[in-house]
């Protein structure tokens, strides 16, 4: 049954207006003869020498460059780069999308630390006359909630920072000043939860060339088909004018909407709220669940590290902690996070852990960007039920009126798509009103190798909230199987302990909380 539409009177005196530019896309920077660079790294392979790009004649563009690419030889191509600059897209195609497989390099604009003044998103091109109205209309009132929840969230955090850092015994205007800025950070970083997923962002957006012809090939396939199509369209011809040849003369046009495999099996539609509850069953009270795991993951890395040394003297928990223990592997302290080209670390890469794993939209976007820990993500369109869906921000929970303010904001963004798709919007383009605090449940693995580096990143205080949990849940669960193994895995902090200097990492970004100390029984307060 759909709730009747009750209109907000939040912010009614402050006119604001839905920014929505469409995408831009720029070409900031690229391999001068992407084309010709292929040819010649396909000839070298047959070459006494390095073949250069003005050695390429036109038979060899015509002949070598369709050989290659239908006969799948396709790292030729990826020696061609391409950096755009993308602005005016939604967090939804970069979730979606474009952070949807590992093979990319990004810098994204962050909600946790831009405070968003004025409303910009996504507005589908399909929703017209009333349903277009009402999209704006509501992505205007999450942004005045927005503010609103910032204003409402901002003495809390203030005190709780204050309180932390014990303001009241310090010196000097310049740490309080420090303090209001963090603040303010974490008011906007938890209140973001309430902006929609159509909510426009920026970034530097890095791929080669094979990678951006199977974005091309694969545009129409997921939540996003026709922002992806628009923006993927928009970078290959940046690419053409600077090359005609690099997609004129080969690769695969865009699948049509009849050839999309996930189409045919699952046509869009709500989610099953029995099929999410028991999902959330499953988690045990967890952000993350270990679900499976190499069940002889000690010693299969012990064996590996003993071949690599051509050390058969070593016992195991010797041979674990000269790759684990950063007292006896330096390999462990380096910023640089060599691990994948030290030979000896390699041998962690047999150990395999999978969880079950729920966050929030804007969470799992911080989240997926370790993408050597991939995961399988949900189609949007086919999953997100008809009721309100979401995960609530602790601070935001424990303070009854911002608490109400949410709920207000969260099922009024459920109606509105609800309403939307009474009026024959397509599942895709509702979907992006729905808040960053939709619920995102997904499978994730990776191994030993891969998610130490998350696990270090992602156990400092300063990380995202949920993904912290997560991290804290999963190490907890590997510690319950092989505990030889997660020894030593923590915080820079904490991994640095006793090793190296300074302990933390972040400079005057510094929790202010000694977490070496007591880690893994480690409190966090906001």
């Amino acid at each position: 049954m759909t709730r009747r539409h009750r209109p907000t009177q939040r912010g009614a005196c402050t006119p604001v207006t839905v920014i929505d530019t469409g995408p831009v896309v720029r070409l900031r920077s690229a391999t001068d003869r992407p084309y010709d660079d292929a040819i010649a790294a396909a000839r070298t392979c047959y070459s006494t020498r390095v073949v250069e790009a003005d050695e390429i004649t036109e038979r060899q563009r015509e002949n070598i460059g369709p050989l290659t690419f239908e006969g799948g030889h396709h790292t030729v191509y990826q020696h061609a780069t391409f950096e755009f600059a993308l602005s005016g897209i939604s967090r939804q195609l970069v979730w979606s999308f474009l952070h949807a497989f590992p093979f990319y390099n990004t810098e994204q604009q962050s909600q946790r630390y831009v405070k968003l003044d004025e409303p910009a998103a996504h507005v589908p091109p399909s929703l017209e006359g009333e349903a277009r109205e009402l999209y704006t209309r509501s992505v205007e009132g999450a942004w005045r909630g927005y503010g609103e929840l910032t204003e409402r969230l901002l003495p809390r955090t203030q005190k709780t920072l204050s309180d932390l850092w014990r303001l009241d015994r310090r010196q000097g205007v310049a740490f309080g000043k420090n303090v209001a800025r963090e603040a303010e950070k974490k008011a906007i970083e938890t209140a973001r939860y309430v902006l929609p997923i159509g909510c426009h962002t920026a970034m530097v957006y890095t791929v080669s060339g094979i990678v951006l012809h199977r974005l091309r090939r694969m545009a129409r396939v997921g939540d996003v088909p026709q922002e992806a199509t628009d923006v993927v369209e928009r970078m290959v011809a940046e690419v053409e004018r600077l090359d005609p040849s690099f997609f004129g003369r080969v690769g695969e046009p865009a699948l049509k909407e009849e050839e999309v495999v996930e189409q045919r099996l699952a046509p869009p539609g709500l989610g099953d709220p029995a099929a999410l509850e028991a999902f959330d069953k499953s988690l045990d009270g967890r952000t993350a669940r270990l679900v499976d795991w190499s069940a002889r993951a000690p010693e299969v890395v012990a064996d590996a590290v003993r071949h690599v040394l051509g050390r058969s003297d070593l016992a195991d928990d010797e041979a674990l902690a000269l790759a684990l223990d950063p007292g006896r592997n330096p390999y462990r302290l380096d910023r640089l996070n060599v691990s994948t080209h030290a030979p000896i670390m390699r041998a962690l890469a047999h150990a395999h852990f999978v969880f079950r794993k729920k966050l929030s939209h804007t969470a799992d976007s911080q989240d997926q960007r370790h993408r050597t820990v991939p995961g399988s993500r949900p189609l949007l369109s086919r999953t997100v039920p008809g009721v309100v869906d979401v995960i609530e921000p602790e601070l935001i929970a424990e303070d009854p009126a911002s608490h109400a303010l949410f709920r207000e904001l969260v099922e009024e963004q459920w109606d509105v798509r609800s309403r939307l798709l009474a009026l024959g919007a397509a599942p895709e383009a509702a979907l992006y009103v729905l808040p960053n605090a939709l619920a995102i449940r997904f499978e994730e693995s990776g191994t030993l190798l891969d998610l130490i580096h998350k696990w270090t990143m992602r156990t400092c205080l300063n990380a995202q909230w949920e993904i912290w949990q997560a991290s804290m849940d999963e190490i907890e669960q590997v510690r319950g199987v092989h505990p030889s193994l997660v020894e030593h895995v923590g915080p820079p902090c904490f991994v640095r302990s006793g090793h190296a200097r300074p302990r933390c990492t972040e400079g005057t970004h510094f929790c202010g909380i000694p977490v070496w100390r007591s880690f893994p029984d480690t409190q966090r307060v906001i």
